[in-house]
This record gives structure tokens, C-alpha cells and sequence, in this order.
């Protein structure tokens, strides 16, 4: 008796007597893959392209040892003026690096790693806020 089972059970002892092409990529899946797929829609597409304009954002905003202090002084000052004030201390201090780079002999490649430096540490400490 389990010599007749086997024998009808197939080769590998299952009862699945299909063939894996008709299973995968037969009829079926050709009218199942026409009803699940829509034509594509056209796309209206305008003549000019629209343009992300870039946010130039601190990633350390809000962070800092002096991080209050600006935002505060930001808040009463007012946003525009803060704004100059900062451009002016800014500058100041990169003055102050081409000065000492000067003084040492730096060449100009240096002074711009020192200002950029600058820069890091004073978004890192909260200046920037």
C-alpha cells in the first residue's frame, strides 16, 4: 500500500502535478499582470523647471553652551538687526585671522582653513543659532 501512495504522489512525494512554467508564466499571470497594471497617465509638464531655493540651516540650531544668549539677544534686538550686528562680528574676526595669519606667515590657503574653523566652532558653541 505505501508503494501505491508513492506511486501516486509524484516524484518528489507531493501531490502537485503541475509544471512550474504554467504555475509562474502562464495564462493566468498574463491576465492577472493586464488587469493590475493601468496605462500610465500623462503628466502635465510646465516649461520651467521650479527651483528648491537652498536653506542654508545650522544643524546644530538651538544647540550650544551660548546658543540662549543669541536667540534672546536675537528676540529683542530683532531679527534684521541681529543680523547685521552678526555680519559685523563676522567680519571682525576675519580680520583678526588674516591679521595673525599675516604675522606668521600663513599662506592664504591656511587662513581660509582658520576661517573655516572659525566657523565650525562657532556653530558647534551656539553663534550661529
Amino acid at each position: 500500500m505505501a508503494a501505491s501512495l508513492s506511486a501516486n504522489q509524484g516524484l518528489l512525494g507531493t501531490s502537485f502535478y503541475g509544471a512550474w512554467g504554467n504555475s509562474i508564466t502562464g495564462d493566468d499571470y498574463h491576465t492577472m499582470l493586464a488587469k493590475t497594471t493601468a496605462p500610465p497617465k500623462q503628466a502635465k509638464v510646465s516649461r520651467k523647471p521650479i527651483r528648491v531655493q537652498p536653506m542654508m540651516k545650522n544643524v546644530n540650531e538651538g544647540k550650544g553652551l551660548f546658543a540662549p544668549l543669541v536667540v534672546v539677544t536675537r528676540n529683542i534686538v530683532g531679527k534684521k538687526r541681529f543680523n547685521q550686528l552678526r555680519g559685523k562680528a563676522i567680519a571682525l574676526h576675519s580680520q583678526v585671522i588674516t591679521e595673525f595669519c599675516k604675522s606668521i606667515g600663513a599662506d592664504a590657503k591656511q587662513r581660509q582653513g582658520l576661517i573655516r574653523l572659525a566657523k565650525k566652532n562657532g556653530e558647534r558653541l551656539g553663534f550661529l543659532a
